[in-house]
This record gives structure tokens, C-alpha cells and sequence, in this order.
């Protein structure tokens, strides 16, 4: 049996993430890939459906999708992890627990984020206005406002989402999937 692979995409809510995670399922479906996407916001409504987004509870549900990720990949299923993954230790921990493991950096301004955030009427489970929230002191726990957001120091790829559309975004990074585990040897 071979190791599925991982990719961690991560950067602040409203970088982008789940727009850039679909279109890269459907990018790799597109060439015979299958892949599992596991989203935190997802997870985050059996885990904790009254969020708080404590540090405590963060640990919890970044531990899990960490660990459900790694039985995955040890049973041959790749995954597509889409996590805001707010301080650098979440990723550095699936890192080290994943042997085929790519992080990808949504790099966004906070101002262009804001805006995103404030316009979209698809969440894809995550928590509406949450900048609007932050910003008027309801909402402390927000990554970028309340709450640092640590971005990776040497990740696999950093794509511009302000620069570039989704499907773009998910090419590049599907460009470094196929030249890491898919290119001929």
C-alpha cells in the first residue's frame, strides 16, 4: 500500500480557501485524482456546534482534522484540507505526522479579505460577517482582527488569490501535486 498526500491550504477567512479547495477537487478529478476535501468549518459543526473558537477548542478541532488526515493518507486517500489553521503549530503538526505533505499559502490582504467576506452569500459552513463582527467588538476570535493569523514561513506554494482567480490558484497548486508525486521518474 503507498501513502495518500496532503495539502494543507490555509490563509486568512475570506482568502479564498473553499472556492480555491473545489476547484481543485474538480481540477483533479479532471486528470484522474481523486481526492477527499476535509474543510474545518465542516468538521467544526460535529465537533463544536456552538463554537467558541477558544485556543482550547481550536487545538481540539486542528488535532482532529490533523489526525483524520493522517489515517486517510496511510490508507491510500488523498486529501485537500481547507483550514484557516490560524497559528503556524496546526500545520507544522500535520507536517510532521504526514509524509506527503504540501502546505499552500492563499496570500490575501486583510482589506481584500474583509471585502470577500462582506459580500459573499455562500459560507460553505462558515460563520457570516465574522470581520463585521470583529471589527465591532463582537466577535474577538477572528484570525486577522482578534486573533493572530501566523502565515506558514516556507510553504510548498504562495498564491496571490488577489491576483488570481480561483481556478488559477488551483492550477498552480495542482502543478506542484503533479510535479511532486505524479511526475515520471
Amino acid at each position: 500500500m503507498r501513502d495518500g498526500w496532503c495539502v494543507w491550504i490555509t490563509g486568512l477567512p475570506g482568502s479564498g480557501k473553499s472556492t480555491v479547495a473545489e476547484a481543485l477537487i474538480r481540477l483533479l478529478l479532471q486528470k484522474g485524482i481523486h481526492a477527499q476535501l476535509l474543510s474545518s468549518d465542516e468538521l467544526r459543526k460535529v465537533l463544536t456546534p456552538k463554537p467558541t473558537y477558544s485556543l482550547e477548542e481550536r487545538d481540539i478541532v486542528y488535532a482532529t482534522l490533523v489526525y483524520i488526515a493522517r489515517l486517510l493518507t496511510r490508507n491510500d486517500v488523498n486529501v485537500v484540507i481547507d483550514a484557516t489553521g490560524n497559528l503556524r503549530r496546526y500545520r507544522d503538526n500535520a507536517r510532521s505526522q504526514i509524509p506527503k505533505f504540501v502546505e499552500a499559502y492563499l496570500e490575501c490582504p486583510l482589506e481584500v479579505c474583509i471585502e470577500r467576506e462582506s459580500q459573499r452569500t455562500e459560507t460553505r459552513h462558515a460563520p457570516k460577517q465574522i470581520y463585521k463582527k470583529a471589527l465591532e467588538g463582537e466577535a474577538p476570535t477572528v484570525p486577522g482582527i482578534g486573533q493572530p493569523y501566523e502565515p506558514p514561513i516556507n510553504p510548498e506554494i504562495t498564491v496571490n488569490t488577489a491576483q488570481h482567480t480561483p481556478e488559477q490558484a488551483a492550477q498552480k497548486i495542482l502543478d506542484v501535486i503533479l510535479h511532486k508525486w505524479y511526475a515520471k521518474t
